[in-house]
């Protein structure tokens, strides 16, 4: 099996060098993927860059070159919920746009983008195998729709702005909805397991450094984990 991991930052990165080993480079896009075989899996782990642009391009490059066959998306977001805190795991049941307002275009509802679905919904088989892994294991997590931006969210004001138009969703970041936009339309099933650096709030920034790497070697650590007990 073909596997790709993507995350945002270096900082969310680090995790998975350190676990795997003997890795060697290709470029896709204007990222470098480095190549490892684990459990005689093929894994492809790269950085996205920042922001729906930048996610959907290198995704979108190496999905054209190399016949991915299940993607994960990992990283960090903030919480959009007072039941989600620092440090949770989100295991994505859906992404839409929380900056798409195209209701005034015609027949679309808030997140929607012309001739795209409402929600991207991540329903697939290797999804549910994945969250079968997590309940396995005994690790908590929660699953619901995260939502996607160009913008730092880091004021209460933006954080209720959002929930006006996605009143259910759990958490917020930046490049989520753009994989899974790209995974929709190459048809690969996509995995989304963001872990909580902030609370979206006014004390996001400070906290976000804080907590980015500490939580973001907790997705990778699962994912890893996982990986390596496929068959």
């Amino acid at each position: 099996m073909k596997i790709a991991i993507i995350v945002p930052m270096e900082i969310e990165a680090e995790y998975y060098r350190k676990y795997f080993h003997s890795g060697h480079k290709e470029m896709f896009g204007s990222t470098t993927f480095e190549h490892f075989c684990v459990n005689q899996n093929d894994v492809y782990i790269g950085l996205s860059g920042i922001g729906k642009v930048q996610a959907a391009m290198n995704l979108a490059s190496l999905l054209s070159l190399v016949d991915i066959d299940l993607v994960f998306m990992t990283g960090t977001a903030g919480s959009l919920q007072d039941s989600v805190h620092k440090e949770d795991l989100i295991l994505a049941s859906a992404f839409a746009y929380h900056d798409a307002h195209n209701t005034l275009a015609g027949d679309y509802v808030e997140g929607q983008i012309p001739g795209e679905p409402a929600l991207f919904n991540l329903d697939s088989t290797a999804r549910s195998n994945f969250a079968q892994f997590l309940q396995k294991e005994k690790i908590d997590y929660q699953e619901g729709l995260i939502v996607t931006g160009d913008s730092f969210i880091g004021s209460q004001v933006q954080k209720d702005k959002i929930k006006q138009n996605f009143s259910t969703a759990l958490g917020v970041e930046m490049e989520g909805a753009a994989f899974a936009q790209v995974a929709y339309h190459f048809e690969k099933p996509l995995i989304g397991l963001r872990a909580i650096s902030d609370n979206g709030n006014q004390d996001a920034n400070g906290d976000f450094d804080h907590f980015a790497q500490k939580v973001g070697a907790k997705a990778a650590k699962i994912i890893c984990s996982y990986i390596e007990k496929m068959a």
